[in-house]
C-alpha cells in the first residue's frame, strides 16, 4: 500500500518540526552556576528552563529545596544540601529531574510525615538519581508513586541513633512502577529496600548490612530481586503478599535470623542464590505456594529450611543442603516429595549409595523422622534424646521405613553438590 504524496509530505514536515524543536532545546539548555550563599538555589532555578542544569559549587547548601523544573542538579566536589533537620531536605515535584554527584544530609526526623533526604512526588515520573551520598536522613530516598524511577550507584547511610523501629528506610517505593534500584551501597536505618503496593520494578547488585531487612517486598508483582548482597542484616530478603518475583543470584552471609523468608508469596522463581552461615535459617517458607526452588545453595544454618502452614504445590529440586545442624524442618502428615524428574536435591548428611553410578542415590532421604516432629512440638523432649527408648525408636524407623511419619523426603537425592553459576 502506498500513501498519497500528499500525505508524504506531511509526515516530513512534521519530522523536520519536531527536530528543529528537539535541537532548538539542545542549543538552548545552559549551564547555571549556584552559590553557597543563602537563598542562591531558589533564585537561580526560578531563572532556569526545563533542560538546564544547575551546577552547585563546593561547600554547604542551605535546604530545603523544591525542584519543581525540569532540570539537572549535579554538584562540584564536596557539594552538600543540608536540610538542617526541618523537612525534605530535597523535594522534587517534577518529570525528568537528574540528580547527580551530592551529598545530601539532615532530613526532619517525623516518621509520621515521610520526612526524606529525596522525596520524589508522584508525578516526578522517570526521575534519575545517581552517584549521590545520603547521610543522617530519616527515609533517605523515598520514590512516592512516581513510574521509572532510576536510583543508582549511591551511598546511602540511614540513622543508628534512634531505636529500629524509629529509624526510615534506606531506599522507599510506594506505587513507583518500572523502577530500577542498582548499584547502591546501604547501611543502618530500618529497611534496606522497602518497597510496597509496586509492580516491574527490579532490584539489582546493591549491597547491605547493618539493617533489619535488606529487602523488604509487600504487595509487589511481577518484579526481580538480581545479584544483591546482605551481609550481616537481621533478615535479608523478607517477600511478603507478592507473587511473580524472580529471586536470582543473590547472597544472605552472616544474616542474624533468616537468608530468604516468604510469606504468602507465590509463583516465584528462586534460583542460584547462596545463603551462608547464617544463625538461624537459611530460607523460611510459610503458606506459599507454587513456587520453584532450583540451583540455591544453603549452608551453615542451624535449620536449612523451614517449611509450614500450608504451602503448597513448590518444586525444590538441584539445591545444596550442606552443613546445616537441621536440614529440614517441617510438622505435618503430608509426605512431600522434594525432587523432580528423577533429581532431588544434595544433602551433606545423607550416607548414601550409588552402586549404579548414576548420580543418585539408591535410597530416598528423609531429612526428620518421628523424633524431630516429636521435638519440633515439645521443645523440652530434647532432654529424653538420648535416651535407650529413643534411640530404639530412630533405628526401627530406619530398619523399617513403612513407620515414619508424614514429612519431608527426597526420592532422587544427588550424590555430589549442584555446580552454580557465579560471575
Amino acid at each position: 500500500m502506498h500513501l498519497p504524496r500528499n500525505n508524504i509530505f506531511f509526515i516530513v514536515i512534521i519530522i523536520l518540526t519536531i527536530c528543529i524543536i528537539c535541537n532548538e532545546r539542545k542549543i538552548s539548555a545552559e549551564v547555571l552556576n549556584v552559590k553557597t550563599i543563602p537563598g542562591s538555589f531558589d533564585t537561580i532555578l526560578a531563572k532556569a528552563k526545563p533542560g538546564d542544569t544547575l551546577k552547585l559549587e563546593s561547600g554547604y547548601h542551605q535546604g530545603p529545596i523544591l525542584i519543581d523544573k525540569s532540570v539537572t542538579i549535579i554538584g562540584e566536589p564536596n557539594a552538600i544540601i543540608d536540610g538542617q533537620k526541618k523537612e525534605n531536605t530535597i523535594t522534587i515535584t517534577a518529570p525528568d529531574v537528574v540528580l547527580r554527584g551530592l551529598k545530601i544530609i539532615n532530613s526532619g526526623q517525623n516518621l509520621s510525615k515521610q520526612h526524606s533526604g529525596i522525596f520524589v512526588d508522584k508525578n516526578a515520573h522517570r526521575v534519575v538519581i545517581e552517584n549521590n551520598f545520603l547521610e543522617n536522613n530519616l527515609i533517605s530516598i523515598y520514590l512516592w508513586g512516581p513510574k521509572d524511577g532510576l536510583v543508582r550507584n549511591n551511598r546511602v547511610y540511614g540513622l543508628s541513633n534512634l531505636r529500629l523501629n524509629e529509624r526510615g528506610n534506606g531506599i522507599q517505593l510506594w506505587r513507583s512502577h518500572g523502577s530500577i534500584v542498582e548499584k547502591n551501597e546501604i547501611r543502618y536505618g530500618r529497611d534496606g529496600i522497602y518497597v510496597t503496593t509496586s509492580k516491574n520494578n527490579i532490584f539489582r547488585n546493591n549491597t547491605f548490612e547493618k539493617t533489619r531487612f535488606a529487602i523488604h517486598y509487600m504487595y509487589t508483582n511481577d518484579s526481580k530481586i538480581i545479584g544483591n548482597i546482605s551481609r550481616g542484616n537481621h533478615i535479608g530478603y523478607a517477600l511478603m503478599y507478592s507473587n511473580g518475583l524472580s529471586i536470582l543470584d543473590n547472597k544472605s552471609i552472616n544474616d542474624r535470623d533468616h537468608g530468604i523468608a516468604l510469606n504468602y508469596n507465590n509463583e516465584s522463581v528462586l534460583e542460584h542464590n547462596i545463603i551462608y552461615n547464617n544463625a538461624n535459617k537459611c530460607i523460611f517458607i510459610y503458606n506459599s505456594n507454587k513456587n520453584t526452588f532450583r540451583y540455591n545453595h544453603f549452608e551453615g544454618c542451624a535449620i536449612g529450611v523451614h517449611f509450614t502452614a500450608g504451602s503448597e504445590r513448590n518444586n525444590i529440586y538441584e539445591n545444596n543442603f550442606i552443613d546445616n545442624i537441621n536440614q529440614v524442618k517441617y510438622v505435618g502428615t503430608r509426605h512431600l516429595n522434594w525432587s523432580k524428574n528423577n533429581k532431588g536435591n544434595y544433602w551433606s548428611d545423607n550416607p548414601a549409595f550409588d552402586l549404579d553410578r548414576n548420580g543418585i542415590s539408591d535410597t530416598a532421604y528423609r531429612p526428620n523422622d518421628m523424633i524431630d516432629h516429636v521435638m519440633w512440638k515439645y521443645p523440652s523432649s530434647k532432654l529424653l534424646l538420648n535416651a535407650p527408648a529413643v534411640q530404639m525408636l530412630r533405628w526401627a524407623q530406619s530398619t523399617f521405613p513403612a513407620i515414619y511419619p508424614g514429612g519431608v523426603y527426597d526420592s532422587a537425592p544427588l550424590m555430589i553438590p549442584v555446580v552454580l553459576n557465579e560471575e
